[in-house]
């Protein structure tokens, strides 16, 4: 057993240096310049459909829900890219990878969600009074 006044003694083997002030050749290089140019884009895309709802710009509220949900869409990638630094370069491609696996599971669960419930509906229904008077 050693004593602890020689475990001090030892030489201690360097760590490389970590210079943290260079980014590996694949990361983002955030800037002031891209969160304000994500700032701006994030106003627009909500002051426009504001716009709409309030103007009544579109007589048809099924189309200006449409219009609303593609503004939204086209708001979400604006937010990865410009504040959550999602590229195909980031992290080697794997956050994209895993934001595609992510999108796919939420539409296969939403889907078969609405699925189920439409058709749980259909088949749990009482049967209305005609039907029932007509039964044997």
């Amino acid at each position: 057993m050693s004593h602890p006044s020689s475990v001090l003694a030892e030489p201690v083997e360097a760590h490389p240096a970590v210079d943290h002030g260079h980014h590996d050749e694949l990361g983002y290089h955030a800037s002031i310049k891209g969160y304000v140019v994500g700032f701006v884009l994030s106003v627009i895309l909500t002051a426009i459909p504001f716009w709409l709802v309030m103007g009544q710009v579109i007589p048809s509220p099924k189309v200006t829900a449409f219009v609303i949900l593609g503004f939204a869409a086209v708001q979400m990638v604006v937010h990865m890219v410009y504040f959550l630094h999602m590229d195909a370069k980031a992290e080697g491609g794997w956050s994209l990878l895993a934001l595609g696996f992510t999108v796919i599971l939420v539409v296969i669960l939403l889907a078969g969600s609405i699925w189920v419930m439409y058709h749980l509906n259909a088949n749990m229904m009482p049967p209305d009074a005609h039907t029932l008077r007509n039964m044997p």
